[in-house]
């Protein structure tokens, strides 16, 4: 069996676009670096998942009413073998939890954590397919 980057803890897996402007951003980068996008039915916030050629490489999503204010920003994801285990360690070390683990239906389960420099990182565990 190979590995990738969504079974592999530690290896940045996705990355994900907050967006003012859903539309804006699609055309920008399909033109620019020849992106095509899918929609996804992700219940109640619409997501986009972004394709390299044959590959699902990220995604992009409008900035949701809890994050109103915030600049568009990408954002990465890396893959643990347990989030909320990590999550819990994460003040202990001088960082932040920024959202508490919570699941993406048929996805996994992801949390978002700041460094003691102010970086921000989506950490990812993934369902088992």
């Amino acid at each position: 069996m190979s590995s990738t980057a969504f079974d592999t803890n530690g290896a940045f897996s996705w990355t994900e676009l907050l967006t003012s402007d859903v539309a804006g951003a699609r055309r920008f980068y399909g033109s620019l670096l020849g992106w095509t996008f899918e929609d996804m039915d992700s219940g109640s916030t619409p997501y986009t998942i972004i394709r390299a050629g044959e590959h699902n490489v990220g995604g992009l999503m409008a900035i949701p009413p809890a994050a109103k204010g915030m600049a568009p920003a990408w954002g990465a994801y890396v893959t643990v073998d347990d989030v909320d285990k990590l999550t819990a360690r994460v003040a202990g070390l001088g960082g932040k939890v920024l959202a508490q683990p919570r699941d993406i239906p048929g996805v996994g389960r992801f949390a978002v954590i700041q460094d003691p420099q102010g970086a921000a990182i989506s950490l990812i565990t993934y369902e088992a397919k």
